[in-house]
């Protein structure tokens, strides 16, 4: 038996090997990510067939981001800060657990709240106000929606504190239930119109609430989810905001990337702003299928290790880097190829038309650029987080956003929406060579 073939079996053999913990992790994420894009997928066919590139998708999808975007910041905070923290409070202070879990549900669901009630009084203002770069029918429909998907915020901040929650307990269900909002608008999608009013924007509200209970069950279940109490006085706290006020920093300039697509698109010609989604939408099921599962796999296996010594993170993480690079390039040559196919198969239908198809699959084929390096910068990630090393992955998100913006104002008025998708492809390559770098440099960005 080759050399490599025989490590590689004394690996998966071995229950107490991390490169076993990662791999069973990586297919269970997998298979359940697999699912809830399959779910996503069919979601987004009916959405193709019923609206085509129009400008009621232009608007809920304006909408809908606005919204979500400080719910997703807040979720990734949670992703990279909590498994490490729950790590060392399992280790440390188990008996903290409880108070702090309690103590970070009341914390949560102000919050949300809070982000909610923001977005239904301030979003029709921007709107109206022609900040935002929406006109005609997209801005009236924007305007009718706004208050609907405020709702997502109160949802969607639970919904990710209840996920970290059963991640951290090695738990990978909470991946499986990430079908729930997808499979519920598609749904009220195939209703007739009659029996429910305004589909799209109620069929996603009521997906994200189904979300929420599904997660929220198996916790009551287990005894884990406790009445919020608003009060912080557990001591993990102090760890808490110490990491977390990082990571926001962090987190919200680099999600900031996202809303500047949307202003970009917005101002080009009508319709781009919608191609410019399906486009994303088709690039997210390949990047959440690979993506989701290589840090969830890594992250909690990363985290142990540190919480017992840490003396293997960065060989393993090294490691990985390599395999999930070799990966990404694998996946951009066959989905370079599949590409027409895809969003045929996807969209053509209905209002979707084969120059819709054309022209959605060209700027597909320019983003799908992203996965080569968003493959292997998660597991780097992934290891400065299980480190604490959350100012050098602030850092990131902040160059983030300096290397996109005049990327994008360099390139959007010389090649359009494709020099749009083209400033994210080569601001991911930036990022992924300095991560590399920090990852490199042990003494860099210790807290």
């Amino acid at each position: 038996m080759p050399p490599i073939i025989e490590k590689i079996r004394r690996h998966l053999t071995n229950p107490q090997s991390q490169h076993r913990q990662i791999v069973v992790g990586f297919f269970w994420v997998s298979l359940f990510v697999f699912v809830g894009k399959l779910a996503g997928a069919l979601k987004e066919m009916t959405i193709a067939w019923r609206y085509g590139i129009s400008a009621t998708v232009d608007a809920y999808v304006f909408v809908f981001n606005l919204v979500n975007w400080p719910v997703s910041v807040w979720v990734a905070i949670l992703s990279v800060v909590l498994l490490p923290l729950a790590a060392r409070l399992q280790s440390n202070t188990p008996a903290e657990l409880p108070r702090f879990r309690a103590e970070l549900l009341g914390f949560t669901l102000v919050l949300g709240l809070t982000l909610g009630l923001l977005a239904w009084l301030g979003l029709p203002v921007l709107l109206r106000g022609g900040w935002l770069g929406l006109s005609g029918s997209a801005l009236q429909q924007a305007l009718d929606m706004t208050g609907g998907l405020a709702l997502l915020a109160p949802l969607g901040t639970v919904s990710g504190l209840f996920a970290a929650w059963l991640l951290a307990a090695g738990h990978h269900r909470n991946t499986l239930f990430e079908a729930i909002p997808a499979l519920t608008l598609l749904i009220a999608l195939l209703l007739p119109p009659a029996w429910l009013p305004e589909q799209l924007l109620w069929g996603t509200v009521a997906g994200f609430a189904l979300h929420a209970a599904a997660l929220g069950m198996p916790l009551l279940r287990r005894g884990e989810l406790p009445m919020p109490r608003l009060a912080q006085r557990s001591p993990a706290w102090q760890f808490f905001w110490g990491s977390i006020g990082i990571m926001a920093l962090g987190q919200v300039l680099s999600g900031l990337t996202t809303l500047v697509d949307q202003f970009f698109a917005a101002g080009l010609d009508s319709g781009a702003l919608s191609t410019l989604s399906y486009s994303n939408r088709i690039l997210a099921l390949i990047l959440g299928l690979g993506a989701t599962a290589v840090s969830r796999a890594t992250l909690p296996v990363f985290s142990n290790d540190v919480a017992q010594g840490g003396a293997n993170v960065t060989a393993l993480a090294l490691r990985w880097f390599k395999w999930m690079l070799l990966l990404g390039l694998l996946v951009l040559l066959v989905s370079w190829i599949l590409a027409p196919w895809m969003v045929r198969i996807l969209f053509e239908r209905g209002a979707f038309t084969a120059s819709d198809t054309h022209a959605v699959s060209s700027v597909l084929r320019y983003s799908l650029f992203q996965v080569v390096f968003y493959f292997p910068a998660l597991v780097l990630v992934s290891a400065l987080a299980a480190q604490h090393r959350y100012k050098l992955i602030a850092l990131s998100g902040a160059i983030n956003l300096l290397c996109k913006l005049p990327l994008a104002f360099l390139l959007v008025p010389l090649l359009g929406l494709y020099g749009l998708v083209l400033s994210t492809v080569l601001m991911y390559a930036l990022n992924t060579v300095l991560i590399f770098i920090f990852i490199r440099r042990p003494l860099l960005g210790k807290n």
